[in-house]
């Protein structure tokens, strides 16, 4: 019954609604679940985190920051093994990966198994964000309601980034980082026709968020210091101290990770994690869930506070302590995160980076007044938060517009771009991918901003496969090689065994001096006249990775196998281009 009136439906609205006009309503669509799965993940991990705060942690003994944590981590785990059964963490990295892998497909359980584990996983502490889970469910939102309603490859591309933008939108109440991450981080060539649902999307959820919970930003600042040229130099100071520890959270992140990845099994995971993660919490109790707590007392000059509930708030206090403390902090800050996500923790990097940045932006702010500078310390550390975002994610515009509007400071865009933009070009010279990226471009399965590439990846092996050309056998005599040439169009002829497996080619210039000669017919044989291919290319094989191949051989036509090396066809470099052309005009159309 569902689908019979789903088929009517999609068969009305191709008569009376234009394409163009149905993505716009499903873009607000999209806005508006995104905006509701933001605000649910984000109750969800108050309710537990103020439960298990106030009814466990504050009621009983600190030892209960050893506990928490492991059971947050331990139920997430379970949850994802034995209800969701599949891989949920990475978020961004598996929307990219399903955007240049799998036709823009997310499987449908993303819409809420994100949500389920990561509250769990951040409201008993676990030390990451939110915001990468909910900008998986909000792609996948997208992604499944365009295929719902059987739109093609490209406009589900669009709508899972319309989900990330609400996603973003939603949860930050920021609709313009939320545009700008998608189209920074996310899509591979935007053209104005998809600015529109985008921006629909995104503003729809903030306007959603507004009415869920307030309109007020996320951090709420007390003194923030207007702009001063004279402090432009520190500024850039700054975004280089950022670029580098966004260097420090990429590489030790991925590396932490590796190692989590060789342990052999679930429960030594959980257990690793677990134990790793509260004990750094009973250590540095900032290290404790998102650790937007902490960004607000640094911003709002309250930073003595942060030392509340560690074993360290005994010792006399004292700059130097306060300053080294901190400094713990952030350099195991990446530690406590991998040991979350890694242990069965569902999370993401959103919130470590503006942890990271914030506490960077103070300490150096901090390290610069005790030479008598006298710099507005909520300034640098609101530009460290972008700086970090900027270089993490290599998306300066994102880092930049976030920060402003999650903290409504608009009138800081200054140091916010210098900081941003210098942070970027710092860790772009050592680092060339995002850490989200990091992951697919090892693998060659990254989908970049680069057209050409772009483009390439759309194509697939379908495409500009050619199986119109005459099989021989390696048996055959030069006089039955005579009667095939005769009947073919092609001078490149694919010699297989009888069980269909490509033995090698024969090219008809191979052969030119010596067939107008019937004394030799009988002579020579197929398997006598035929040559290795310069490569054999997988039915598999990324487009990508077909040109380069057709690059590094010089080659024009080259045959296609499976994975049992039977042959299937030939692909010529002639029917890539055309492909690609073709694939091109509606990829740019507007």
């Amino acid at each position: 019954m569902k689908s019979k009136w789903l088929d009517q439906f999609i068969a009305w609205r191709e008569v009376h609604v234009s394409e163009r006009n149905f993505v716009l309503v499903l873009s607000f669509f999209v806005g508006f679940f995104s905006s509701v799965a933001a605000w649910v993940l984000k109750t969800l991990i108050h309710y537990i985190s103020s439960f298990v705060r106030l009814q466990v942690i504050d009621t009983g003994h600190l030892l209960w920051y050893l506990v928490c944590p492991m059971i947050g981590i331990a139920l997430s785990a379970l949850f994802v093994r034995y209800i969701v059964k599949d891989d949920i963490s990475h978020g961004i990295t598996k929307i990219l990966y399903a955007i240049s892998q799998r036709k823009s497909i997310i499987k449908a359980h993303n819409m809420w198994s994100s949500v389920v584990g990561s509250s769990l996983t951040i409201g008993f502490g676990g030390s990451v964000g939110a915001e990468a889970p909910i900008v998986l469910t909000g792609a996948a939102i997208g992604s499944n309601l365009a295929r719902t309603f059987r739109l093609d490859q490209k406009t589900m591309m669009l709508m899972i980034g319309c989900g990330a933008a609400g996603a973003i939108g939603g949860i930050f109440k920021a609709p313009i980082a939320g545009l700008v991450f998608t189209l920074e981080v996310l899509m591979i060539d935007m053209t104005m026709a998809n600015i529109s649902p985008l921006m629909i999307s995104s503003i729809t959820a903030t306007a959603f968020t507004y009415l869920f919970s307030g309109s007020s930003p996320m951090f709420l600042l007390s003194s923030i210091e207007p702009f001063s040229v004279n402090r432009i130099p520190w500024y850039i100071v700054l975004g280089v101290v950022c670029g580098f520890m966004s260097l420090y959270f990429t590489r030790g992140m991925n590396s932490l990770e590796t190692q989590f990845k060789r342990l052999p099994s679930l429960a030594s995971k959980v257990l690793t994690g677990g134990l790793t993660l509260s004990v750094l919490i009973f250590l540095f109790p900032p290290l404790y869930g998102e650790g937007y707590d902490s960004i607000s007392l640094l911003l709002n000059g309250r930073a003595e506070e942060m030392l509340s509930g560690s074993p360290f708030a005994s010792l006399p206090a004292s700059v130097w302590l306060l300053t080294g403390y901190l400094l713990l902090v952030v350099l195991l800050k990446i530690a406590a995160s991998v040991a979350t996500n890694g242990g069965g923790g569902v999370g993401g990097i959103f919130a470590p980076s503006l942890f990271v940045g914030c506490i960077t932006g103070y300490i150096s702010v901090h390290l610069l007044n005790m030479a008598g500078l006298g710099l507005p310390e909520a300034n640098f550390a609101l530009a460290g938060m972008a700086g970090l975002m900027s270089g993490v994610m290599h998306a300066p515009l994102t880092g930049m517009f976030l920060i402003a509007e999650l903290t409504g400071g608009y009138h800081l865009f200054m140091p916010l771009m210098i900081v941003s933009i210098v942070s970027y070009v710092t860790i772009l010279l050592f680092e060339p991918h995002s850490l989200y990226a990091m992951r697919l471009a090892q693998k060659g399965e990254l989908l970049t901003h680069n057209k050409d590439r772009s483009v390439l990846t759309l194509l697939k092996m379908d495409n500009v496969l050619e199986n119109d050309l005459r099989t021989l056998y390696p048996e055959m005599t030069l006089g039955e090689l005579i009667k095939v040439i005769a009947e073919s169009k092609r001078n490149i002829f694919p010699v297989i065994s009888h069980e269909g497996k490509l033995l090698g080619v024969l090219l008809l210039d191979e052969v030119r001096n010596i067939m107008f000669q019937p004394r030799l017919y009988n002579r020579f044989t197929v398997s006598q006249l035929m040559t290795s291919p310069p490569a054999i290319l997988d039915y598999n094989m990324p487009m990508e990775r077909v040109m380069e191949v057709f690059e590094d051989t010089s080659a024009w036509n080259l045959p296609v196998v499976d994975e049992q090396k039977h042959y299937l066809g030939f692909v010529s470099k002639s029917k890539i281009f055309n492909s690609y052309r073709q694939v091109l005009v509606n990829f740019s159309e507007e």
